[in-house]
């Protein structure tokens, strides 16, 4: 296919336009997948154990816990800086017990299904932070 002068190819404006659109695209995943794995946490608190007490506790302090290590260690503002590593090790905890409390619920295929997009997500997101930006020029 032949490109016109005005139309957009690897090195133009628009390239980069469409790049920081994956890119959104990814972050609002991300988001989803947070929101999603908090929410199986909770969900598995609250199925497990016989005591009301119990699956009250479990069922609103897991996703707690797991909100509170997200805010200081991963989140975009987090009030931690720490190295990537713990971030990560963070994210796979925090998602990755989300996927594991669906499997625990009772919903494997879910669960993988979920444990492959984070990773993929949490992949893509990577390889984003560490590509140069694009100057405008091209």
């Amino acid at each position: 296919m032949r490109t016109t002068p005005g139309s957009p190819d690897q090195g133009a404006p628009g390239h980069v336009l469409d790049e920081r659109s994956w890119y959104a695209a990814n972050d609002v995943l991300a988001f989803l997948l947070e929101l999603a794995a908090l929410a199986c946490l909770g969900w598995w608190g609250a199925a497990v154990g016989d005591v009301t007490a119990l699956r009250l506790l479990l069922g609103a302090g897991t996703p707690l816990v797991a909100l509170v290590l997200w805010s200081l260690f991963a989140a975009p503002r987090a009030r931690l800086r720490p190295r990537l590593p713990l971030v990560l090790a963070v994210k796979a905890l925090v998602l990755g017990g989300g996927a594991a409390a669906l499997y625990g619920v009772g919903h494997p295929v879910a669960a993988v299904v979920m444990a492959v997009a984070v990773v993929a997500n949490t992949a893509v997101a990577e390889v984003f932070r560490r590509r140069p930006t694009a100057s405008p020029t091209g």
